[in-house]
This record gives C-alpha cells, sequence and structure tokens, in this order.
C-alpha cells in the first residue's frame, strides 16, 4: 500500500476539551476506536489510537468548527451552542447525544417575572452574542448585549445586566448566584461534524465511524 492511500485512510479528528471531553472518548471507545488511556488521559493536544487510523486534537470546543471548516479536521464533536454561535460551515450527520443542557435566558428571582418593558434597560450578558441577538430580534425585544467569556451568573449579581443567557444543565449554579431560568431558547446536546471535502475523499472511513458511533450514542 502506498503513503498516499495510508494517509488517506487517517482521520484526523478535533474534540473539544473540558465538559464534553470524557463522554466524547468513552463513546469513541464504545464505537470500536482503540484508544489508549495513558494518551488519551494525558495532557497532550495531539495522539492517535492504537491502530493508527485515527489522529485526535484536543482543542477550545469555540475552535472545533473552524479546525473542521477549514479542513485541518476530517471531523469534529461540538456542542450545538458552539455551532449554532459560528455557523460554521460543516456536514452535521449525527447528534451524539451527549451533553445534554439547555440554553436559556435566566435573571434575579425578585425580577424574573417582570415584563421587558417594565425594566429601565434591558442588558444581557452571554458568552453567545449571536444565539442571544437571534433569540431577542425573534421576540422584538430591544437589547444591549454585553459579552463576557466566563461567569455570567454575577452579571445581574453586579448590575452589569438584568439577565443572562447562557448554558443551563442542573440550575444549581444558577440557584446559587439567586437567579432562575426565565425562559429556554433551545436544547443543546454535541453533535458530530464533518468537513465537507473531506466527506467526498475519505467517505467510507468517515462512514464507518458515523455508524459506529450511532449504533452506541444514547437515545432519549
Amino acid at each position: 500500500m502506498s503513503n498516499t492511500k495510508q494517509s488517506e485512510e487517517i482521520l484526523s479528528v478535533a474534540l473539544s476539551k473540558g465538559r464534553l471531553q470524557h463522554a466524547t472518548l468513552e463513546l469513541l471507545r464504545r464505537a470500536g476506536v482503540d484508544l489508549d488511556p495513558s494518551e488519551a488521559g494525558s495532557r497532550k493536544l495531539v495522539f492517535r489510537d492504537r491502530s493508527g487510523r485515527f489522529q485526535f486534537f484536543m482543542v477550545k470546543p469555540v475552535d472545533v468548527p473552524t479546525y473542521v471548516e477549514y479542513g485541518v479536521a476530517d471531523l469534529g464533536v461540538a456542542g450545538w451552542d458552539v455551532l449554532l454561535e459560528s455557523e460554521a460551515d460543516v456536514h452535521q450527520p449525527l447528534d451524539l447525544g451527549i451533553g445534554r443542557c439547555v440554553m436559556a435566558v435566566a435573571g434575579p428571582r425578585s425580577t424574573a417575572r417582570k415584563n421587558y418593558r417594565e425594566l429601565s434597560a434591558v442588558r444581557i450578558a452571554t458568552k453567545y452574542p449571536r444565539i442571544t441577538t437571534d433569540h431577542f430580534t425573534r421576540q422584538g425585544v430591544p437589547v444591549e448585549i454585553i459579552y463576557l467569556s466566563g461567569s455570567v451568573e454575577l452579571a445581574p449579581r453586579l448590575g452589569l445586566s438584568e439577565r443572562i443567557v447562557d448554558l443551563v444543565a442542573t440550575g444549581r449554579t444558577l440557584a446559587d448566584n439567586g437567579l432562575e431560568v426565565i425562559e429556554p431558547i433551545c436544547e443543546v446536546s454535541a453533535r458530530l461534524i464533518v468537513n465537507r471535502a473531506g466527506y467526498q475523499v475519505k467517505r467510507r472511513a468517515v462512514s464507518d465511524l458515523i455508524q459506529g458511533l450511532a449504533e452506541t450514542a444514547p437515545r432519549r
């Protein structure tokens, strides 16, 4: 077999560090990817499985769609929230059913039930400006978006905003900071994404992985 043919059969996969990491690696193992625990559980940012058929990149969740869209990675695993925010041009063949949570509007308990028109200003703190803007535009509510990269629950408490838009899993962090969900925006889970050109070049290998993941992904 030529070196060119061998390289065509290697699939590069961008994985999200953090919240989705453990569940994604476990799903890959169940799908038959022979991961070396000493590699997958290390701090390495690039590693391969034991068969040499897969090369994995560990990157920030927000960067996964970029790596896949530009063809650095053939495939990736990213949350639906990240994909909505990035609007990356990638193929999305499979909902992996992991990392389930809700994107929601939340606010202080004391003002949570107030109509937006009753607030002196409607400032929304969020890590998701595009999703937030789209949501309130559809409702016809003019808002000021305040972008924060983390700890958005602090914003209402310190008077920076009246509301936040963020991911909610158990709701405990909201409750601990005196907030509650006002309205859900959308359900979120991890998706398998594929580079459009790479899917054509490596169709069989990509299809085999999709099938393996589909058979092991959790169901609702």
